[in-house]
């Protein structure tokens, strides 16, 4: 590179240098599953952004996949919100995980949209809520776009669980899972800082 061209980078308010640059610079909160953590930008779940994770239904693992997390942000007295899961969530299994239930709040489903909604957000938004666990299949691409922003705006990991793959979804990290023999397939659909879309399959604790 020639001195005139180092100088002008140099000068440059924001440059891009492609022997310098990250592709990504955030680091992930760990899954709990090493293997998962590998393929993952950031290697963890990304902070304060909304996952979609794509299911052909209801209880094939989901919830396991996200046990180690709810363990740590239990034990560190900060709060999870379940919206309208789609079965009652069975106390003594949690506690034996190791996840404090009494960190644990539950927005039922017969909840209106409207209400539902507004939760979602305004718990997104908040410092005391770390991780929103939902379960709706009818929001549209307008909705995650705007759940998206309040998640980066509150510091909250959201996750949203769906049993249909939308195309073009605004979430920041997509991830389509499929039982397995003792475990689960878990593939990246879309990921900030990788055009990779690999797969890993794990066996759950």
């Amino acid at each position: 590179m020639s001195p005139e061209l180092q100088q002008l980078l140099h000068n440059a308010p924001t440059p891009w240098r492609t022997s310098s640059a990250k592709t990504n610079n955030i680091n992930g909160i760990p899954t709990g599953y090493p293997s998962l953590d590998t393929i993952l930008p950031g290697k963890g779940w990304p902070p304060n952004t909304l996952v979609e994770m794509v299911t052909p239904k209801w209880g094939i693992g989901e919830l396991q996949l996200l046990l180690p997390l709810m363990k740590q942000i239990s034990q560190q007295k900060r709060w999870i919100l379940w919206v309208s899961p789609p079965y009652m969530p069975y106390a003594p299994a949690l506690a034996s995980a190791g996840v404090d239930i009494n960190h644990v709040m539950i927005v039922q489903p017969e909840a209106s949209c409207k209400d539902t909604l507004w939760t979602i957000e305004k718990t997104l938004q908040t410092k005391s809520c770390a991780l929103v666990l939902t379960w709706l299949n009818w929001l549209p691409n307008g909705v995650i776009r705007r759940l998206q922003l309040a998640a980066t705006r509150g510091s909250t990991l959201g996750v949203l669980f769906r049993e249909r793959n939308i195309k073009n979804s605004p979430a920041a990290l997509r991830l389509k899972l499929q039982p397995k023999i003792n475990g689960i397939n878990v593939q990246i659909l879309k990921a900030r800082g990788t055009y990779q879309h690999q797969s890993v399959q794990l066996n759950l604790h």
